[in-house]
């Protein structure tokens, strides 16, 4: 046998790269907080975490720099919140999620971060693994609001039961399938069960969602739903639509 016969190719690589890592961002004033997150977040695998900031301004100046998939922003901060952080930076990013971590479970502080585009609003009693989840999902493209504080939320916008309130102005850019399915989203109904009242199909109302929130200039359902608890009372323009199947040849 050649001992000098050439060697046997190298094995083909791998077409498939792992994918890139989620790249984090953190902002809190307590050092200890920052430390505890950028472990515990630093050491999951996909995840990375790409710088921190103690104040708003650090992180104004630091953030965009580092081009973050998510940022994890303290709410209450010694010079502003992170509320006015996320919109700022989502302004400059309009890709970034954030999620909010707060002490305090306020519901004006959750309207302010839904209205403000936050992707989600979690309290600092959240477990370990369900805040790496929560990084997980809002870097996925997803919500995540607590459905109790969020039902509860919509509950207080509403308020009392009373005459209805006069129609907002910014309603007047929906249509009428429009606002009746902004209603339902107020009442919240998922897709299929607004499909289900108003007989269209889960597609199609996916679309008019779609398009509903262009026109709101909002990017997330629970944006809109807020909307709809402080303009929309619960059932407002639904029953004519809702209450028999449109005739054939009807647009939907």
């Amino acid at each position: 046998m050649d001992s000098t016969a050439a060697a046997p190719d190298p094995a083909p690589t791998d077409p498939r790269t792992p994918p890139r890592p989620i790249r984090v961002f953190l902002l809190d004033d307590h050092e200890v907080v920052r430390r505890g997150l950028r472990d515990l977040l630093g050491g999951e695998p996909g995840i990375e975490v790409v710088g921190e900031a103690a104040s708003g301004a650090q992180a104004m100046t630091r953030g965009p720099a580092l081009r973050p998939d998510v940022a994890v922003l303290d709410v209450r901060l010694p010079d502003g919140n992170g509320i006015t952080v996320c919109r700022e930076l989502r302004a400059l990013m309009p890709g970034l999620a954030c999620l909010m971590l707060t002490s305090f479970d306020d519901e004006d502080a959750l309207l302010d971060a839904i209205m403000a585009g936050a992707a989600g609003y979690v309290l600092k009693q959240i477990k370990g693994s369900d805040l790496v989840t929560a990084v997980r999902t809002v870097a996925s493209g997803q919500s995540l609001l607590d459905p109790a504080t969020t039902a509860r939320l919509m509950r207080s916008l509403r308020g009392p039961e009373s005459e209805p309130p006069p129609e907002d102005a910014r309603l007047s850019v929906l249509n009428e399938r429009e606002r009746a399915i902004l209603a339902l989203i107020g009442e919240g109904l998922t897709n299929r069960q607004i499909g289900g009242k108003l007989y269209l199909s889960e597609k199609t109302v996916k679309n008019h969602i779609s398009r509903m929130l262009a026109k709101l200039g909002v990017e997330r359902r629970v944006q809109a739903a807020v909307l709809a608890a402080q303009v929309a009372p619960p059932g407002a323009d639904t029953q004519g639509e809702a209450g028999a199947p449109p005739s054939r040849g009807s647009a939907r």
